[in-house]
């Protein structure tokens, strides 16, 4: 074995030493270059290539030789963990191999000249794509922890596997979370509250106190509709609402309606309104002038229209704050979601819906896309490949739980936001006939980002605080979209900046900033209290079911488990 390992390493370095020889500059009066084959750069890049396959045969062959070299992140990437992968030869050959390709894959794409802009980012983003599918943990045969299984287990897990992966064909979705181990109710939602409002398009929940006294002013939760409610209300130890009712607030969570063909003609303008008919329904049921309000990524988004709505109609003072998670509304650097808003992918959009609606698994495999790596490729490997039985993660069923979409609102929402920017002109949309103007906003604002977000990236984010006239309070938390939002203090996660002016740049903001280990609830909390701290007791209308509106189901209510 050891004799022919020799031979083949050495026949392949004289083919790999002829291909540089043959590379070398040409003589005058040669053919000329050809662009792209053999003009000088890309004949450098290819030797640089042939180079390092040298090298890294050369280390198969004698461990004691240099390799080529490796980044931090690749010697940490997870994927390649099990011990295996780095004391096999064969498996480090295969997968230094892995990584070489993909660096020189990444760099020609760089290399690529005549291609700008956004062009060139779904460029990037479709070979990541194919490096993330092509790794070799992919694959039965070039992962040892794949073979090793199939030995053990007489091929059991291959068996067991393929059943994974039918049932997952037959439903259309990727599974990712075992079945049966949550149940909205049971225990996912389980915050005690009453649907006390209903209409066709969203139910409105009121929690119940847990606490003698509470603040005067309620807030009202606007959820993204592209997702369920409960993200805010997680198992208990993680639940936002939870958490908000202990400290002694009035909670309202708006759950919406997954889309079918009863709701086909909805548009922007029916979410703005249905935000405004939220907030007229808590005035009237808790007998109070104003609320605060908190908008959730695109749920975010509609309500910095709505605030511009009310403040071009002279209401802007019924709404006492507003707190805006991961939302934009300038979508000129909207991160990796700008490269499924072209001409050609929306007209995809509208093929797969006939009937009104977009099918919710579309939207979940677009996300999924976004981080393949982790949320599709993770589970080929342990789920199709391994075997393995699911796990129980509460997040991955929120995240697994599909909402549909009303197809004309989803259309017009990426077009007109995403691919077009009209929200960040003044005066370029219009909700029920009047046009909108974000710098009219002077309600106060509390603005969370995530640092590694990638839907709603930090930099996009911070945009929003550009926009609005009013005071700001900037806070950019750790983590992303999610785990930076649903963070609860208990846990002792992660960390938040805050304290410094929302002026100039991200960058300037973080230079000037303060860190501070934890969850950032507690500080909303505090500028909550700071702007109306007045207090009353937790009875009457206070108790869901116990003023004028009267109490229709139990929380989490109906909307959330139609399909």
């Amino acid at each position: 074995m050891q004799h022919w390992t020799l031979i083949l390493g050495r026949l392949q370095q004289l083919a790999l030493e002829h291909g540089l020889a043959a590379m070398q500059p040409a003589d005058a009066g040669a053919v000329p270059p050809i662009p792209g084959v053999t003009d000088p750069a890309t004949v450098a890049r290819a030797k640089d290539f042939w180079r390092d396959s040298i090298a890294l045969w050369q280390h198969l062959l004698d461990p004691a030789a240099q390799g080529p070299a490796q980044r931090p992140e690749q010697t940490a990437d997870r994927r390649f963990r099990d011990p295996r992968w780095h004391e096999n030869p064969v498996f480090d050959w295969i997968r230094q191999s892995y990584f070489l390709l993909s660096d020189h894959l990444l760099r020609a794409v760089e290399s690529i000249e005549g291609v700008e802009g956004k062009q060139k980012e779904q460029l990037r983003f479709a070979t990541r794509a194919f490096i993330d599918a092509m790794s070799p943990s992919n694959f039965p045969a070039t992962n040892p922890q794949v073979l090793e299984k199939t030995i053990e287990t007489r091929g059991e897990n291959l068996v067991k596997g393929l059943q994974n992966m039918l049932a997952d064909i037959s439903k259309g979705q990727m599974t990712q979370v075992a079945p049966g181990a949550f149940e909205l109710g049971r225990n996912l939602a389980v915050t005690p509250g009453k649907v006390i409002h209903r209409t066709p398009l969203y139910e409105l929940i009121q929690y119940a106190p847990t606490t003698p006294n509470v603040l005067k002013t309620p807030i009202v939760i606007f959820p993204p509709w592209i997702n369920r409610f409960y993200i805010l209300d997680l198992t208990p130890e993680k639940s936002f609402v939870r958490w908000a009712v202990d400290q002694g607030i009035t909670v309202l969570m708006v759950s919406w309606k997954s889309a079918d063909a009863s709701l086909k003609h909805v548009v922007w303008d029916d979410y703005v309104a249905a935000q405004i008919d939220a907030i007229e329904a808590t005035r009237a049921a808790l007998k109070v002038d104003r609320v605060h309000a908190i908008g959730y990524c695109v749920a975010g988004t509609t309500l910095a229209a709505t605030l511009a709505l009310l403040a071009a109609r002279g209401r802007a003072d019924i709404v006492a704050s507003a707190t805006f998670f991961t939302a934009q509304v300038d979508f000129a650097d909207a991160g990796e979601l700008l490269h499924f808003v072209d001409d050609a992918q929306l007209a995809m959009f509208k093929e797969l819906s006939p009937d009104g609606y977009l099918d919710g698994r579309y939207m979940a495999a677009t996300f999924n896309l976004l981080r393949g790596r982790d949320l599709i490729w993770n589970y080929v490997t342990n789920n199709y490949l391994l075997g393995n039985d699911y796990a129980p993660f509460d997040l991955l069923h929120w995240n697994s739980d599909i909402t549909n979409l009303p197809a004309k609102w989803h259309l017009s929402y990426l077009s007109d936001l995403y691919r077009d920017n009209l929200l960040a002109t003044p005066g370029a949309l219009s909700v029920d006939g009047t046009p909108i103007d974000l710098g009219r906003i002077e309600t106060p604002a509390y603005v969370q980002a995530g640092r590694e977000d990638h839907i709603a990236p930090a930099e996009s984010v911070w945009k929003l605080t550009e926009h609005l006239k009013g005071p700001v309070r900037f806070v950019l938390a750790g983590s992303g979209h999610i785990a930076g939002v649903v963070n609860h203090p208990e846990a002792n996660k992660y960390q938040y900046w805050s304290d410094a002016e929302p002026k100039g740049t991200l960058d300037d903001f973080l230079a000037a900033a303060r860190e501070t280990p934890g969850s950032w609830w507690p500080d909303w909390a505090a500028w909550l209290r700071a702007i109306d701290s007045a207090t009353v007791r937790a009875t009457g209308a206070r108790k869901p079911g116990g003023g004028t509106a009267k109490a229709l189901d139990d929380a989490p209510g109906r909307y959330v488990r139609e399909r």
